[in-house]
């Protein structure tokens, strides 16, 4: 028969270890195993009520972790408050000092690395690497395109400041990594409010072409007609990326308003979609047509 939830004061919305809270006398073992308690690896246990996502396996791991590591990578982006960078299905990833040891089982990547200096304790038990160092770190892996469309959503979301990051870099001593990371620092503009935004930048650099302005306020007599995403301004011509909302009813009408505008104040607007992405080549002619007409 299954045991009555009991969920006493001291534990609701709360992460604990199921021994302590026995130990204690706060729960009975068949209390603990109850429907009010969500098990999140062994001897760690949450309050059922409490959502399943990225930060709460962490508050899990931070129970069982070796004392002196710290949350770094994508789980601190998301301890920085980006948990739209991550979700429940990822690992957590821990770094430890060098010379420790840790087998955590599933669900968790340890990395090795020194940490003085560059963790933030509040709360004390989530430990993470700085908003500087959590961005440096990853963009030290994997590769340009996607280190600098990570970047620069990091940049846009406003967990860490493109000067930071840059700073940091030109400080790294020659280390693994190190060359990928000033690469895409430099690269990184912080602008872009989606990663095909970057993409595209990039693409229109290695073509050649003059560099857009990014972001710009279109004025008319009537006042801000808005943010286009590219803009070449002398030649009042816009590039704009058409993403899947663009298409969703409740912003037909104002896309519509929007381009008409646009295009009474003497704009041209060349719009770039995900197919578009697929072809280069005819891409880079269009825009350059464009340019040139």
């Amino acid at each position: 028969m299954p045991v009555k939830p009991v969920r006493p004061g001291r534990l609701r919305g709360q992460v604990f270890r199921g021994t302590w809270a026995v130990e204690a006398g706060v729960l009975t073992p068949d209390q603990l195993r109850s429907a009010a308690w969500r098990r999140l690896r062994r001897d760690v246990y949450a309050d059922a009520t409490l959502p399943v996502d990225h930060v709460l396996y962490a508050r899990g791991v931070s129970l069982v972790a070796p004392t002196h590591a710290a949350f770094g990578g994508l789980t601190a982006v998301a301890l920085w408050g980006g948990s739209e960078f991550v979700t429940r299905d990822d690992p957590v990833e821990l770094i430890v000092p060098p010379g420790v040891r840790w087998q955590p089982g599933p669900g968790v990547v340890v990395r090795t690395g020194a940490l003085e200096g560059d963790v933030v304790s509040d709360p004390p038990r989530l430990r993470r690497t700085s908003r500087t160092r959590t961005a440096v770190d990853l963009i030290r892996r994997g590769d340009v395109d996607d280190g600098v469309v990570l970047l620069d959503r990091l940049v846009t979301a406003g967990i860490v400041r493109l000067e930071d990051v840059r700073d940091a870099v030109a400080d790294l001593p020659r280390s693994r990594g190190s060359r990928l990371a000033r690469e895409i620092a430099g690269l990184a503009d912080g602008f872009a409010e989606s990663p095909p935004e970057t993409r595209l930048r990039l693409l229109m650099l290695r073509a050649g072409l003059p560099m857009p302005v990014a972001q710009f306020r279109v004025f008319d007599d009537e006042g801000l007609i808005g943010r286009v995403d590219f803009a070449f301004p002398e030649l009042r011509l816009a590039i704009e990326y058409e993403g899947k909302w663009h298409g969703e009813p409740q912003h037909v009408g104002r896309d519509r308003r929007r381009l008409n505008r646009l295009l009474a104040a003497g704009w041209r607007v060349v719009f770039v979609t995900a197919a578009d992405m697929h072809d280069h080549e005819a891409l880079i002619r269009e825009i350059a047509r464009a340019l040139a007409a």
